[in-house]
């Protein structure tokens, strides 16, 4: 199960000290978010906007599984007040980024991907990466990706697909947990040792298939062989006939920035095959990508 968003988090909280304070409706609130949510490291930011993170958290709460929803359950999925929600809603559809059905239902209209072109467009390491993924998937016939750590979730950036191989379509902007896949396994390989340590401590590591792993002392073990090796390998952990291979990504002073992967469907394509054929070509293109960004 996806990890609650830091946003979320620190709507909810700082909700409870906003909402039935006296505040009239709509009005702005400086109000500081509570340690360990978002902005902590400000505990008395008096710039933090609690309308922005509730409208924030009010569009990440519309998924591939509710893209529809009415007030009351975006209220129940956020933790926002039916009021706080309903202004939301509001404000978003008259600017364009919700659509509303019958007064009642509410989805996200084309316009957001107007935001994810906002970061596509700009981003060096979105940019840098596409064109090789690109290549590297019209080599080897097979998708390819590249994604980062966001909060305790991986992030993917940029992706190249000619088949679908999962349940889930993935495409820029989706998020899997880290723990159990082989970009996100890369990538907390390479954490410092404190915030590995924070990691392990607070994951919920689910089962998705016969094969995750769900024990911590295995996957520190495990983490710990990727950084040594340079690469992980996941067999069938997060869906049953998936398996992938990645590799880190690395900016100015070796600093581990991203990870990219290849996956591949696991009746066609055994581990061994996988790590002959795929990892030198993947390990060259993740260099490619490393001299880009430096």
């Amino acid at each position: 199960m996806p990890v609650e968003s830091k946003t979320r988090r620190a709507v909810k909280a700082v909700t409870k000290q906003t909402e039935g304070a006296g505040n009239r409706p709509g009005a702005e609130t400086n109000v500081s978010p509570p340690a360990g949510s978002m902005s902590s490291a400000l505990p008395h930011d008096p710039d933090f906007m609690t309308s922005l993170a509730r409208g924030l958290s009010v569009m990440q709460a519309f998924t591939r599984s509710s893209p529809r929803m009415t007030v009351s359950q975006v209220s129940s999925k956020t933790g926002l007040s039916r009021a706080a929600v309903r202004r939301c809603l509001h404000t978003l559809s008259q600017l364009g980024f919700v659509h509303v059905e019958d007064l009642k239902f509410f989805s996200l209209s084309p316009r957001v991907l107007t935001l994810s072109h906002a970061y596509t467009s700009s981003s060096r390491l979105s940019s840098a990466a596409q064109p090789i993924l690109e290549n590297l998937s019209g080599v080897l016939h097979e998708s390819c990706s590249v994604a980062t750590l966001e909060e305790d979730e991986l992030l993917y950036v940029a992706r190249a697909h000619v088949s679908r191989i999962m349940t889930v379509d993935l495409a820029i902007g989706s998020r899997l947990p880290a723990y159990c896949t082989s970009m996100g396994r890369v990538l907390l390989a390479h954490l410092p040792a404190d915030r590995l340590d924070r990691y392990l401590a607070n994951v919920v590591l689910q089962r998705h298939t016969s094969r995750t792993i769900v024990s911590v002392a295995k996957l520190r073990k495990v983490l710990s062989e990727v950084r040594r090796n340079g690469f992980a390998m996941v067999d069938q952990e997060l869906e049953d006939g998936l398996r992938s291979v990645a590799v880190p990504v690395k900016s100015i002073g070796d600093e581990v920035v991203a990870a990219m992967n290849i996956g591949a469907q696991a009746q066609r394509m055994p581990l061994d095959e996988i790590e002959k054929r795929f990892l030198p070509h993947l390990l060259e293109a993740a260099g490619n990508l490393s001299l880009a960004l430096r």
